[in-house]
């Protein structure tokens, strides 16, 4: 009675936290592993304050996307078209840059997804290869029927597992490995390195934690919840579960490599090269629990990834979300047709991710400013308008953000 009556508590604790769940299934994926594995590997723990920011202007703003919908009643783009003038224009605007960058992550992650198959499938039968096409074809048609017959509460089940999965992978390689503590804790001094491509990371870490899109996804997945003006408390919880895991988790990314190979004085180019750098270090079986978890963190991240585009249409359009409507299945076929991007393409999937996450920043302005305004607008908001603390906030974020599209700006263009 005991083991049941704590299987409950766990079962109900997991339901208070779905869209957090959700949202850290989509942010913690690949270019998250990708970014903070390179950032540890080359500054070591000195870029971890951008990663603190990140999340807490995450948190910030999740809080704030989720009142709104609660309040209103609707979500976020719809309210952009509806209380501004000129809101079409700005919903357009963020619904074809997100999709843009989507489906750029999306062929990164499936691609580095596909490697890390092909090299633990190398590892595990003594250097058979199968091609990633083939790979990438077989998690396509299981992902294609998941979310041909499933509903939102059975994709908030998969990346419940998935999650779990990567998190525990990731902490486990952290202890096998055995990172220099007190290498860690010297380099946690804030400091902008002088050298290429820092300004580059420091965009990358907030496109893939503070990204424009889990904002307008919040939105989304709070109302998918059916959640009311009552349950404002539990979505300013669920916010900062949400936040506070993915600081945790890319944390112990960024550590895993700082303590490693940033002291070793080793270098990271794409994701394999991780694995066959950490096994020396760790061991097979590191190797194999890390394969695990960073393809679970991208195939966690696929499932919002894909259903962005059906979902940003029934947003703008005010209509039900119905992702098994005739229009949502062509647009989620259409998005796994990119996911073999990465076998025809010569660009390899790391530096796509970084440029896609780099991406995202840019847009960051675009969500973070109008939903200031929207916040303490009063005939929307009538007498929950967002308090001193909350407005001092989102200005901090507003800032923020503008900042690291300037540094995407300088490092890509």
């Amino acid at each position: 009675m005991k083991n049941k009556s704590l299987y409950r508590k766990l079962l109900l604790a997991m339901a208070a936290v779905g869209p957090g769940l959700f949202l850290i299934g989509y942010n913690i994926g690949t270019g998250s592993v990708t970014t903070m594995a390179k950032t540890g590997a080359e500054h070591g723990m000195g870029l971890f304050w951008a990663l603190v920011l990140s999340c807490i202007f995450t948190y910030i703003l999740m809080v704030a996307y989720g009142k709104v919908t609660l309040v209103s009643g609707k979500t976020a783009l719809f309210n952009f078209k509806t209380q501004f003038q000129w809101g079409w224009v700005l919903s357009l605007y963020i619904i074809i840059a997100l999709i843009i960058g989507e489906l750029l992550a999306l062929m990164g992650v499936m691609g580095i997804v596909a490697d890390l198959v092909q090299e633990g499938i190398r590892l595990a039968f003594d250097g058979l290869v199968i091609k990633t096409f083939w790979i990438i074809l077989f998690f396509s048609i299981i992902l294609y029927f998941l979310l041909w017959y499933g509903r939102y509460r059975t994709f908030e089940k998969v990346l419940t597992i998935l999650v779990i999965v990567m998190g525990l992978s990731f902490i486990v390689v952290f202890f096998m490995v055995k990172p220099n503590f007190s290498a860690l804790a010297e380099g946690i001094v804030p400091n902008i390195p002088n050298t290429p491509g820092a300004l580059g990371l420091i965009a990358a870490i907030t496109g893939t934690t503070c990204s424009a899109a889990v904002f307008i996804m919040r939105s989304t997945v709070v109302a998918e919840k059916g959640w009311g003006i009552n349950d404002l408390r539990t979505e300013k919880r669920d916010a900062f579960v949400s936040a506070a895991m993915m600081l945790l988790l890319s944390g112990v990314i960024m550590a895993v490599a700082a303590g490693t190979l940033h002291i070793s004085g080793l270098k990271l180019e794409n994701t394999i090269e991780m694995i066959e750098l950490f096994e020396p270090i760790g061991g097979k079986l590191a190797a194999f629990i890390l394969i695990i978890g960073i393809a679970g963190a991208g195939l966690s991240t696929i499932f919002p990834i894909v259903l962005i585009a059906p979902w940003l249409v029934a947003d703008y359009t005010g209509r039900p979300r119905n992702i098994h409507s005739a229009q949502s299945r062509w647009l989620i076929f259409g998005a796994m047709l990119f996911a073999f991007g990465t076998v025809f393409l010569e660009e390899r999937p790391p530096a796509l991710m970084i440029f896609s996450q780099a991406f995202q920043a840019c847009i960051l302005p675009a969500v973070a400013i109008p939903i200031f305004v929207l916040i303490n607008k009063k005939g929307l908001m009538q007498d929950h308008k967002a308090s001193k603390k909350l407005n001092f906030g989102i200005i901090l974020v507003i800032l923020f953000s503008l900042i690291t599209t300037w540094f995407a700006i300088t490092e890509f263009l």
